[in-house]
């Protein structure tokens, strides 16, 4: 066709349409006034209802990248699938991102005349015109042309290439409405046939370009040859159009995204290239692994297999958001972990964030290591900012204990301070998250019918400890008396109150003053192991303490 069959096709194909043209788009979105290096970062997920840790993963690394320099950081929907749109799935994506401490500069979400909101609308379904503005381009270029195959054709191409072993695809020979002239799609069109947009590669087969990633450094890629749709039946766009339109508009500088997207780069870079676009920087992440307690080998996480590729999973249990952003940040860049070691007292969002840095290989997510890390960053923490925390994680998961466990605010507090170790020269490190720091405090507020562990001496003397206790105990003794008292009831009851003496004389001894230690612990709290018992008793009361132990009395 001629250039004047290109132009006339474009007119025919969006005759109905009232399009600016590409240059009136320019205009509206101007390249962003920034620092220098400042990077413009995006998320740009599917409205699914479903957003996990592989998210959170990339938002984290989009947020550090354009916060460190002063850049930009939104947030676009791409909802050109509506089958997998779900309500409400928008706000679902900013909560979940705000309670792990992750804020946008501007996009979805945001009140539509938002003074930031000038790169909008940032929800694909409402930028349908502008998209056909830049396909019409295409056409009008001859580098775009409608497609009228149906799935049969489209089957039957499939299964000559298959039975030929070549590449499967719409492609070269295989395009068979690539040159078509102009009064056969006419006669098509007139037919009221549907139709797709695809666009007219230029890519030579077995020829190969070096990209250049941000993570994975220099890359070889075979150019695309094949003629993808742009634009669907419906006049939708796909992703792979969408982007390059939405992420050049809103002057998008660097892309970061999971590794199975590689793949995609050498359409991506022939489709800026045809809309004359200047590419964007792309960092290609590494999947997050775990490995398989099966098989011992590693492998993805799974949104279907594996629970904690979630985020509700680590919201449900009360993971504090800090704890997770600390382990994600171990995981992209291989020199905070040192760096925060190093800087116990500086800020996250001081560590001098690197896309260089970022991992190459397979992330791989350890549980083990999430929860001491969550042990040690909750142990840091004022005890007022973990009881504020557990106070309002309890309103969204546990609210019937609101009332017995919050009731009492300096109550909490020195059970807090307790387990946490406040005022000792090492804190304690028991915490893990929410709902395990709830059960462990749970025994002052609920007792249990039966003890969650058990009495390991015999029915007999374990009365006879109990009983002696009681008579023996003054809420008034400091806890080198309260302890003096122990070691006489340990005596008394045949137990050594030396710890080397019953080390060389097991035989002699039904134990050690530890193990009479145990049996009022466990009376008192149900548990073998909690911090200092004097400690517990005092915060308890002793009216409490001693009506736990009577019913502990056989």
């Amino acid at each position: 066709m001629t250039p004047d069959d290109y132009l006339e096709l474009s007119n025919i194909l969006f005759k109905d349409e009232n399009l600016k043209t590409p240059e009136e788009y320019e205009e509206m979105f101007p390249y962003r006034k920034l620092p220098n290096k400042a990077e413009v970062t995006r998320l740009a997920p599917s409205p699914t209802g479903f957003i996990h840790l592989g998210n959170l993963y990339s938002a984290l690394a989009d947020e550090r990248i354009a916060h460190s320099r002063d850049g930009v950081f939104f947030l676009r929907i791409e909802d050109t699938d509506a089958k997998r749109k779900v309500d409400g799935a928008v706000e679902l994506v900013i909560d979940s991102l705000r309670y792990f401490g992750i804020e946008f500069d501007e996009g979805a979400g945001f009140p539509e005349d938002a003074p930031q909101n000038v790169y909008g609308p940032y929800t694909q379904s409402e930028r349908k015109d502008i998209y056909h503005t830049y396909a019409k381009e295409l056409v009008k270029k001859g580098l775009a042309y409608p497609c009228f195959c149906d799935e049969d054709e489209l089957d039957a191409i499939r299964k000559t290439q298959e039975e030929a072993k070549e590449l499967t695809g719409y492609y070269g020979k295989y395009a068979v409405w690539r040159e078509k002239s102009l009064d056969e799609i006419k006669a098509a069109l007139d037919a009221g046939k549907p139709y797709v947009l695809r666009l007219r590669s230029s890519g030579t087969p077995d020829k190969e370009f070096v990209f250049e990633d941000e993570i994975k450094g220099k890359v070889n890629l075979p150019e695309n040859i094949h003629d993808v749709v742009i634009l669907k039946k419906d006049g939708i766009p796909t992703y792979h159009f969408a982007h390059a339109v939405d992420d050049h508009l809103m002057r998008t500088t660097l892309v970061v995204r999971g590794t199975e997207w590689l793949a995609s780069v050498p359409t991506h870079v022939e489709l800026f290239n045809a809309l004359g676009f200047k590419l964007p920087k792309y960092a290609h992440t590494a999947h997050m692994m775990k490995t398989d307690p099966e098989t011992g080998g590693k492998r993805k996480l799974s949104k279907r297999s594996d629970p904690e590729m979630s985020l509700e999973f680590y919201k449900k249990d009360g993971y504090h958001p800090r704890c997770l952003k600390v382990y994600l940040l171990t995981l992209l860049n291989s020199d905070f972990e040192e760096w925060h070691r190093n800087n116990p007292d500086k800020e996250l969002d001081e560590f001098p964030f690197s896309v260089k840095k970022m991992n190459n290989s397979g992330a791989l997510f350890d549980m083990d290591k999430l929860e001491n890390i969550c042990k040690n960053e909750l142990s840091e923490l004022e005890e007022t900012e973990v009881y504020a925390f557990l106070e309002n994680w309890a309103k969204g998961y546990t609210p019937e204990k609101l009332d017995t466990y919050f009731s009492d605010k300096e109550k909490t507090l020195d059970i807090l301070r307790l387990y946490m170790g406040v005022g000792q020269k090492r804190r304690r490190k028991d915490f893990v998250n929410a709902a395990q720091a709830m059960d462990l405090i749970s025994f002052f507020f609920e007792e249990k019918e039966n003890p969650e562990d058990e009495f390991r001496q015999q029915p007999e003397v374990k009365n006879a400890i109990l009983k002696d206790y009681l008579e023996s105990f003054d809420y008034n003794d400091d806890n080198s008396q309260w302890f003096d008292k122990l070691k006489s009831i340990a005596q008394k009851n045949g137990f050594a109150t030396d710890r080397k003496d019953y080390k060389e004389n097991p035989d002699k001894y039904k134990g050690e003053t530890s193990d009479v230690a145990e049996v009022i612990r466990i009376a008192v709290t149900g548990r073998a192991n909690t911090p200092d018992l004097w400690g517990i008793i005092h915060i308890m009361g002793e009216e409490q303490m001693r009506e736990r132990i009577m019913r502990r009395i056989d």
